[in-house]
């Protein structure tokens, strides 16, 4: 096996791993600034700063989102974002400069538009975990309040040409969790061209299969994780996703994904 460079940053990352309990501490205003400056450092498409972050600060709304994910450890987050795709701010801009954004001629709605300010928010997201890891804090990124992201909307009161895309838990660790088996690089990264047979694409699969069921959540520690294929063939078939549809919501959001 190759072996790796290591720094500072580098062993951030490679130690990077949820944390789902915090201490019963605040942060201080200067964590909490710095976190947000190096969110805002992360790329941005055509530099359009198409995303936003909602700081939950209030008990009863971070009760709301714990029982929208499903997670109760998310009321108890010193530290709880909830990021946002954000062209409604764009389209304020655009309609001060006289753009017309009830006609067809305005693009800020369309599906190429949505999916780069949903990137934009995810980087944004990332840089501000990692700064967060470097800090010696914990973090773990919620997808679960997407359960009901009509809820959210409501309840964020977010406005037209906006949608949630993931929530961020921060705090000082009160937990040590093991650090989750990772597939083999040459399952995820290929040269040139993807693989043209599922043969390659799949080798090593069984090694890893193998590596995920020796490992064991903190969640559960009773039994060892199903193994990374078993995973894969329950989700395949997981039918509640269909309710989950982001084209209704989006739509009303103002969104138009089917230009």
């Amino acid at each position: 096996m190759t072996e790796l460079i290591h720094n500072a940053t580098i062993d951030t990352l490679l130690e990077r791993r949820s944390i789902r309990k915090f201490k019963d501490e605040e942060l201080s205003p200067e964590i909490v600034a710095t976190l947000e400056t190096v969110a805002q450092h992360a790329p941005s498409s055509q530099f359009l700063n198409d995303w936003s972050a909602i700081r939950i600060t209030d008990p009863d709304v971070k009760s709301q989102l714990a029982r929208i994910g499903g997670q109760p450890y998310i009321a108890e987050a010193p530290l709880l974002y909830v990021f946002v795709l954000d062209e409604h701010r764009n389209a304020a801009i655009a309609q001060a400069k006289g753009v017309e954004t009830g006609d067809d001629a305005f693009t800020l709605t369309s599906s190429y538009r949505y999916t780069q300010a949903q990137n934009d928010a995810v980087l944004a997201l990332h840089a501000m975990e990692t700064a967060a890891y470097s800090l010696g804090l914990g973090c773990v990124v919620l997808g679960s309040i997407l359960n009901d992201a009509a809820a959210l909307v409501d309840m964020l009161n977010l406005p037209e040409y906006t949608y949630p895309v993931l929530g961020l838990a921060i705090g000082k660790p009160d937990q040590e969790p093991a650090l989750k088996p990772r597939m083999p690089r040459s399952m995820q990264f290929f040269d040139n061209e993807y693989p043209s047979s599922n043969e390659r694409v799949l080798a090593g699969l069984d090694a890893f299969d193998d590596e995920v069921h020796q490992y064991y959540d903190l969640r559960n520690t009773e039994r060892p994780v199903d193994a990374f294929s078993n995973q894969i063939a329950v989700v395949a078939v997981d039918d509640s996703v269909l309710s989950k549809s982001v084209v209704p919501l989006a739509e009303r959001q103002g969104f138009r994904l089917d230009r």
